[in-house]
């Protein structure tokens, strides 16, 4: 069994990791990179915040670290917070929103893990999100569900995502 070797937390935020690693608890840990439905649909919701960042007064951020824990440093594939958003170069609030976008390899314990420290984090809704399968799920501390309605949606305030905009280009 391979042990990996500690890292500390400040050699980490020296370090320079392309693409970024999550850390936790020591580790450095590579994300899985996405395919190209996994870029697709980054960037579509990233274009559809972004887009109405005014009317609902919104900030969207691309594969932001955010440090969830004293020792645990994440990744989301996109984070939105509601107002301005923080200024620091490495974000210490919750965002109200983490999306994590799957890819072929990511395993359910992992993808567990990172929805845990999110929600731990008081982060307002995880969004987790298939592309291969295209479906969705919403993670809160009240529990998760699958989207079913084909419509991603938060209360307070009240956002909606039509998920057909954000898949619409999977197939061209």
């Amino acid at each position: 069994m391979k042990t990996a070797a500690l890292v500390s937390v400040e050699d980490y935020l020296r370090a320079t990791y392309d693409p970024d690693c999550d850390y936790v608890d020591g580790e450095v840990i590579e994300r899985n990179l996405g395919e190209r439905d996994h870029g697709v649909l980054q960037r579509n919701l990233v274009v559809y915040f972004h887009s109405r960042r005014r009317e609902w007064n919104v900030s969207v951020f691309l594969e932001q670290r955010v440090q969830v824990s004293k020792t645990r440093y994440r990744v989301p594939d996109v984070c939105l917070y509601v107002g301005d958003g923080p200024k620091d170069q490495i974000f210490r609030m919750p965002p109200f929103i983490c999306i994590e976008i799957l890819s072929p390899e990511d395993r359910v314990a992992r993808i567990q893990q990172r929805i845990d420290d999110y929600l731990n984090f008081g982060v307002a809704y995880v969004w987790v999100i298939d592309p291969s399968s295209r479906r969705p799920w919403s993670y809160t501390t009240e529990g998760s569900r699958e989207i079913k309605d084909g419509i991603l949606a938060t209360r307070n305030p009240s956002l909606t995502v039509d998920l057909a905009e954000i898949f619409s280009e999977l197939d061209s």
